[in-house]
């Protein structure tokens, strides 16, 4: 694959992951902010502590939060477009747009639900503020050794396929994959915090949002940067039949 070739497919991953983002952000303002509001309320009435906001809340709910989630499109679908540009036809016989759907499904459990079931996501009220530094550093590397157990998984798949056939070869990486992630839980801290008087029901609800969110955003992202490598990279007729 050509320098040229792998600039467009950056540029497309860019704005699928921009176009995934817009999708996502409708999620994250309809779902995600009422839940926040309703945390923030519920921090306000249990605390006598009330400083100054350095940024007001209709700007973190409008153009910060748009900011964030846009940004978070754009740098992961290129990132996204880069790793496909090295899976593809090295992950098995799949065309561009199957390889762009399971790049963004390994990218979704790797990158955010493996570390979302350990430490899964808290509205602003919850969490002591002096243990946040802990908290993000934890999350990020169980983050990093999702990915890592991921890659190693589909490493593992390859290397056994010759011998066991793909199917066999995938359900047994996807077992060691399991199984490593949960050696990884099961060492790495558990992180509690919830208050005992919080709600639980918007607790779940809140956390049922923030994978909305992410669920959104690659799979959307997947369809349509599927759709846009898959023309890019498969020649039109009349461009086959030119000598």
């Amino acid at each position: 694959m050509n320098s040229a070739t792998v600039r467009g497919l950056l540029v497309r991953g860019m704005l699928a992951g921009l176009a995934a983002g817009l999708l996502a952000l409708a999620v994250a303002y309809f779902l995600g902010e009422p839940r926040v509001d309703a945390a923030i309320a519920f921090e306000d009435a249990h605390s006598h502590e009330h400083g100054a906001e350095a940024v007001s809340r209709t700007v973190q709910s409008t153009a910060g939060l748009a900011t964030g989630v846009l940004v978070h499109g754009v740098a992961f679908g290129g990132i996204a477009a880069l790793a496909f540009c090295c899976a593809l036809g090295r992950i098995g016989r799949f065309g561009p747009r199957s390889t762009a759907l399971l790049l963004s499904s390994a990218a979704l459990i790797a990158v955010y639900l493996v570390p979302f079931l350990k430490y899964p996501a808290n509205p602003p009220s919850i969490g002591d503020p002096d243990t946040i530094g802990r908290r993000t550093l934890l999350y990020f590397l169980m983050m990093a050794l999702g990915v890592l157990l991921a890659v190693a998984a589909v490493l593992l798949g390859r290397r056994l396929a010759p011998r066991l056939g793909n199917w066999h070869a995938t359900v047994l990486a996807g077992v060691v994959f399991v199984l490593a992630v949960g050696v990884a839980y099961a060492f790495l801290p558990a992180v509690n915090e919830v208050p005992r008087d919080f709600s639980a029901t918007l607790l779940w609800q809140f956390r049922l949002a923030a994978l909305a969110i992410q669920l959104t955003l690659w799979t959307t992202f997947g369809l349509l940067f599927g759709h846009l490598a898959q023309r890019s990279l498969t020649p039109t007729p009349t461009a086959a039949a030119t000598p």
